[in-house]
């Protein structure tokens, strides 16, 4: 599937965190679509939901969620994003959440730049799906 912007580009010899600098937007336009399309409700409403969900908290919840469904190169790439080193680490997160959730974005960013979408589709069934 064609990206948004189509100009070349090799995931594959990108930094873990450009990756997840893309994957935390693309994650967020996931939940936010879901949101809106779930039921119509105030924004203040939506906005709190999908803080909920986007939060590195979350995100490291949800990347234990995945471990069992990802090929050897997602986890690969998931290696990547958790060893990544940021100068910044919100004080109000914790550090292993914080580098798991920077793993999860590079996961989604990484598929994303590769034009992956479905299994991005798939992998966000499997965090934010209906229990």
């Amino acid at each position: 599937m064609e990206r948004f912007y189509n100009v070349a580009c090799d995931p594959k010899r990108m930094g873990a965190l450009s990756l997840a600098f893309i994957g935390d937007a693309v994650f967020e336009v996931f939940v936010r679509e879901r949101l809106v399309c779930q039921a119509e409700r105030p924004v203040s409403k939506l906005h709190r939901a999908a803080v909920e969900q986007v939060c590195a908290h979350a995100q490291a919840a949800f990347v234990q969620k995945l471990l069992p469904v990802l090929t050897q190169e997602e986890q690969d790439i998931l290696r990547r994003g958790r060893n990544a080193h940021s100068n910044h680490v919100p004080k109000n997160s914790d550090p292993a959440e914080y580098h798991a959730a920077t793993a999860f974005e590079s996961l989604f960013g990484y598929l994303y730049l590769s034009g992956r979408l479905d299994r991005l589709r798939e992998l966000f069934e499997t965090v934010c799906g209906e229990d």
